[in-house]
């Protein structure tokens, strides 16, 4: 099997990657807006960046002349081969934190540090080089590849909404926003916002997104004594701060919410008999410290999937309203409309109101199809590894959008995940690990015969 990357590739797809964890972008759009670029100047930045990129390695690229996504593709063939991307990065959380500057690629001990290095810049540009790769080994393509750079993952897919309304779709592709070997189910992403009164004897703005379990949530009212005593009496860490307390949690992706401490959903547990209030209530007498919604829900798994997944991404109450941010991941078997329904029945006995905020489909591309076995295949043979098996995930990826598309990385199998947290960093002997089964994967999917792209090496 052929070793497809260079010192030269090497060299310059971590120049490239440092030079895009340095464009900061965060979504600074707001749902209801209409702007050019439409998710902030710094998105749109990144992808003409990463378009000028793919047109210097011999790519036709094409840019959205509303911003929306732009795409980059090469070769020719009744088919056509996906990968599917993003640009867009959560905001940087604490800043404090880090270890480095989060929007500066920085080198320590062979990894490289900086937002976006593992979601999803590094393997996006692992992609872009493993591309290079092949091409640069002369290899014919008798397939078109197509490189489609979204910029609204994190938040609504509204820019992968706008290419599926004026593009055509791949015929078969994936995306490396995962892990490895891959994911070949994923949950439906439900995300919603529980919405009530507002009081003036309460102020509260915890968390920064729906889809991060939060690792700190503060209170500045009254009775901070009572607080105290209460937190302590329930073992819940917190610490004081300059003008109140700070419940101490561990902030995960919200897909993996069992993993971490979700420390909005603690603070409730203190302040339901404190201070009253019906979304305080909901939450604490609820959801509590479950993850998988039983209260609210009763059992919800299955098979293929597993057990439903729920995360409190934010709670903000002032004097006019309040609002929880709620981050739902549903078996791949299980009707959206019964979850919708026992939450709108069970938030309105509070006087709470349902509002839907987004939703994705699950994706299900069965185990023994011909796509997640040609992918499991070159993943065994250029690691060895046979142990790992094709996953389900709870996580949301491009893959969904689109048929026939399946998560293949780039993140290996016991190493360390920091998507979405602070001191997010790429091991780089992993990056160019991904990068390599990437080349071998595209060789396979665009410059074989039918027979050879279903695992078979030459």
């Amino acid at each position: 099997m052929e070793n497809y990357l260079t010192d030269s590739i090497k060299s310059e797809s971590l120049q490239l990657l440092k030079k895009l964890i340095g464009i900061p972008s965060v979504n600074t759009s707001q749902e209801t807006e209409e702007t050019y670029p439409p998710f902030g100047k710094e998105i749109d930045r990144a992808l003409k960046e990463t378009l000028a990129i793919c047109d210097k390695l011999g790519m036709d690229t094409f840019y959205d002349p509303e911003g929306f996504y732009g795409y980059a593709e090469y070769g020719s063939g009744e088919e056509t081969v996906g990968v599917l991307c993003h640009l867009d990065v959560v905001p940087e959380g604490d800043t404090e934190k880090w270890k480095s500057d989060p929007f500066k690629g920085v080198e320590r001990d062979g990894v490289l540090y900086g937002r976006g290095s593992q979601d999803d810049k590094g393997p996006t540009v692992a992609a872009l080089y493993a591309f290079k790769a092949v091409v640069d080994a002369g290899k014919t393509f008798n397939k078109k590849i197509r490189f489609i750079f979204g910029t609204d993952e994190e938040i609504l897919w509204r820019g992968m909404d706008h290419y599926k309304e004026h593009e055509d779709f791949p015929d078969l592709g994936f995306v490396p926003d995962s892990r490895f070997p891959l994911t070949y189910a994923e949950k439906g992403l439900l995300q919603a916002r529980v919405v009530g009164p507002g009081t003036s004897k309460l102020k509260l703005q915890c968390g920064s997104a729906p889809n991060v379990v939060p690792e700190r949530a503060e209170y500045k009212g009254g009775h901070l004594e009572e607080l105290s005593r209460i937190l302590t009496d329930k073992d819940i860490p917190y610490h004081q701060s300059e003008e109140g307390i700070v419940v101490e949690g561990k902030s995960v992706h919200a897909s993996k919410a069992g993993e971490g401490k979700n420390a909005v959903t603690r603070l409730a547990q203190g302040l339901v008999d404190l201070q009253p209030h019906p979304l305080i209530s909901f939450l604490a007498e609820k959801i509590g410290m479950e993850t998988n919604g039983e209260t609210l829900f009763g059992e919800v798994k299955d098979e293929v999937s597993g057990e439903l997944t729920l995360n409190v991404g934010t709670l903000e109450i002032s004097e006019n309203t309040s609002e929880a941010m709620l981050d739902i991941r549903i078996p791949v078997t299980y009707d959206k409309e019964d979850i919708v329904e026992k939450v709108k029945n069970i938030s309105s006995e509070y006087g709470l109101e349902y509002k839907e905020h987004d939703f994705l489909d699950s994706l299900y591309v069965p185990e023994d199809s011909e796509l997640v076995q040609s992918l499991l295949a070159i993943y065994q043979e250029k690691t060895g590894d046979t142990e790992n098996k094709p996953m389900v995930s709870g996580g949301a990826t491009y893959a969904r959008a689109m048929p026939n598309m399946v998560a293949f990385g780039a993140h290996f199998p016991g190493s360390i995940s920091l998507e979405h947290q602070e001191n997010e960093g790429i091991n780089l002997d992993e990056f160019y690990k991904a990068m390599d089964i990437y080349a071998e994967t595209i060789y396979r999917l665009c410059c074989t015969d039918s027979q050879q792209s279903n695992g078979k090496s030459e």
